[in-house]
């Protein structure tokens, strides 16, 4: 988030599936327990929106404000078609490869700019970054608690991450 204008407003990146959609579902969260009530809300740039929060009253707080996430309490979101999730029911899931090998623990959902990317974290406490594609996860089963990637094939022959 940043500073847009001069009474207090900010220009947030979004990640609904429509962006409108963001004022619907009520009072919006920091990780340090701070509550924000959207006033005003108005769609930018792809994926960006101008936003109006009754706790913020000038620029100096809404520059204050930089950097800061915001949530949405899950309760407020709508259930997910039976093949959609949200990348937070990811997070915590085993990551198998197609022999049913564990070979590490979703850690994250990213998108950097160009598409999607899923961490693994492995035991040896490493990560991986993987696109986040039909191909490289083709299957996901958050209820059984896993998901199944397709391990890319290393440089020295074997067919295991490293």
């Amino acid at each position: 988030m940043g500073a847009q204008g001069l009474k207090g407003e900010v220009k947030a990146k979004i990640f609904t599936a429509a962006p409108d959609a963001l004022p619907r579902y009520g009072k919006l969260h920091a990780r340090d327990g701070r509550t924000f009530t959207i006033t005003a809300f108005r769609p930018s740039k792809q994926g960006e929106a101008v936003i109006a929060f009754a706790e913020v009253k000038d620029r100096n707080t809404a520059e204050a404000l930089k950097g800061t996430e915001l949530f949405v309490s899950r309760d407020a979101l709508p259930e997910p078609d039976e093949d959609e999730f949200y990348h937070a029911d990811l997070v915590g899931l085993d990551a198998r490869d197609s022999e049913g090998r564990v070979i590490g623990k979703v850690v994250a959902v990213h998108n950097f700019g160009a598409s999607d990317v899923i961490e693994l974290a492995r035991d040896d406490g490493d990560s991986v970054h993987l696109a986040f594609t039909r191909e490289t996860v083709p299957v996901i089963k958050i209820a059984e608690g896993y998901i199944v990637v397709a391990v890319p094939e290393d440089d020295d022959g074997t067919d295991h991450v490293e």
